[in-house]
């Protein structure tokens, strides 16, 4: 891995694995919990200090996430200690301990800090540099398209696609790629008055050496190519910004819907050699490219914790939920065989992300 890519992923994992310990850090503190440790990476720590509140803050040798250990905590992954070792004093500020409401807010409050940190990036540069703009005006249209077949026509300017008004044309490729089995309503403006058709995109297969096949919706249209950057002011780009953080977030989840019931290729999953690319990529073309792509992956971040798998925080919203209804904790044996079964989601999933990569590397090498 070159220096300039190293580096380049180091700086955007760890600011946003900050973001989100951080978000774990502060809500712990207004609860009156003590925390321990407040870590950048795993492993062997490399440097650190302590704050005049006893916590250790550190960056370890492995710097692949992080952790805020709190008291009680038997480990990184927030395990349940054996609090009957602990003082009374120390008892009141232990997290297995707190309130349930307390334990939860603490749970979400790492994966919400990472979405809020999206929406204060993208406000901060529509306001700054401004919003990159690409008109959704139709300069050609594909000959034996679905744009053609539906009437679709250069000079036709997008104005909405199932409901969704367009400002930009990214937006018609965002929405395209999400009809893998289904057609469109789009609405476009045509001199001067509006024309509503129905386009169903084309299903493009394309197969690697290995056999895995991708499947992208295509609907056939070229952009006019004219840009505008927009400027915006305080109150409009703060909306923006949470336009485009929502419509990064729903279309996670339609991805992965769409994943679960086969009709996307799950090819597409990418790993910490895809990020470190990215984000190699990024840096080369600028540091606004660079925060740009820290906050999408924020955003990333954020949803990924909210899947209810225990080890996630999303698996401790859910025993916490199971506790509300039940009146009571699960049985610590239950919650462990949970917590098993977590680490072995998440490693698999890491494993599989990992192999993507490593495919996508070795299919460059033999073409």
């Amino acid at each position: 891995m070159p220096v300039y890519q190293g580096l380049a992923f180091l700086f955007v994992l760890s600011v946003v694995v900050f973001v989100h310990e951080l978000g774990h850090f502060l809500v712990a503190r207004r609860c009156g919990v003590k925390v321990l440790a407040f870590s950048i990476g795993f492993g062997r720590e490399l440097f650190g200090f302590d704050d005049r509140h006893g916590t250790r803050w550190k960056f370890c040798l492995i710097p692949l996430g992080g952790y805020v250990r709190m008291l009680g905590d038997a480990d990184e992954a927030s395990g349940k200690a054996d609090t009957a070792k602990l003082s009374v004093e120390e008892l009141r500020h232990a997290f297995p301990a707190q309130s349930v409401g307390c334990r939860a807010a603490i749970a979400a409050a790492g994966p919400l800090s990472n979405i809020l940190f999206a929406i204060v990036v993208y406000a901060a540069v529509f306001m700054t540099a401004g919003q990159q703009t690409t008109v959704p005006t139709i300069g050609r249209v594909v000959p034996g398209s679905a744009a053609e077949e539906s009437g679709l026509l250069p000079g036709d300017t997008f104005l909405s696609i199932d409901g969704t008004r367009i400002v930009r044309f990214e937006q018609v490729r965002q929405l395209t790629q999400l009809a893998l089995d289904r057609a469109l309503r789009v609405v476009v403006s045509r001199d001067g008055r509006e024309l509503a058709v129905e386009v169903r995109p084309r299903i493009v297969e394309k197969t690697d050496r290995f056999g895995s096949v991708e499947r992208t919706p295509v609907m056939g249209v070229v952009s006019s190519g004219r840009t505008v950057l927009v400027r915006q002011g305080p109150v409009s780009a703060v909306v923006s910004a949470v336009q485009v953080t929502s419509s990064i977030v729903r279309d996670t989840f339609v991805a992965i819907g769409q994943m679960v019931r086969g009709v996307r290729g799950t090819d597409e999953l990418g790993g910490p050699i895809r990020i470190a690319e990215v984000s190699a990529q990024a840096a080369q073309a600028g540091i606004l490219p660079l925060i740009v792509m820290m906050a999408f992956l924020s955003v990333n971040l954020g949803l990924i914790n909210l899947l209810p798998i225990p080890l996630l925080d999303g698996g401790h919203l859910l025993f916490y939920a199971f506790e509300v209804v039940r009146g009571r904790p699960l049985p610590e044996r239950v919650q462990d065989v949970g917590l098993k079964i977590g680490v072995g989601l998440v490693g698999a999933l890491m494993i599989f992300a990992t192999w993507n990569d490593i495919s996508r590397h070795i299919h460059r090498w033999l073409s």
